[in-house]
């Protein structure tokens, strides 16, 4: 669906939030959005927003609503730019998705599918991004 930032500060507000939670969206065309200033905590990932930038692309679920890796190529495009932005800024950061922050529940060291809190983004970003 072709929602915009507008629709997730619409939602995160209903939530609560004081505004968008993310700091970046990125929109099907592959426009970068801003949402909260990086300065800002975010919210985007319970326990670890003070800490870290987030990132949110427009998609991740098939026609059923089933978690999939939807991303356009202008989207991939675009959030390689932006990954490589930030990573001049910030060069010890770590780049993961939201899933990678889910508890390791059986303690082996390795966060597994049926663990994940949320599938989200739908594809393995330390894997994608190990290169920058």
């Amino acid at each position: 669906m072709p929602f915009g930032i507008e629709d997730i500060d619409r939602w995160h507000r209903q939530r609560g939030f004081r505004k968008v939670g993310y700091h970046y969206v990125i929109l099907l065309d592959g426009t970068i959005r801003k949402g909260r200033d990086i300065a800002q905590v975010g919210a985007h990932v319970q326990g670890s927003n003070a800490n870290s930038i987030g990132i949110c692309y427009i998609g991740g679920l098939d026609a059923d609503g089933k978690p999939k890796d939807t991303r356009t190529e202008e989207q991939k495009a675009s959030l390689f730019f932006l990954l490589q932005q930030l990573r001049e800024q910030f060069p010890d950061a770590m780049i993961c998705g939201h899933r990678d922050f889910s508890p390791d529940l059986n303690g082996d060291g390795i966060i597994e599918p049926w663990e994940w809190m949320k599938a989200c983004p739908c594809f393995d970003a330390i894997d994608e991004y190990q290169s920058l």
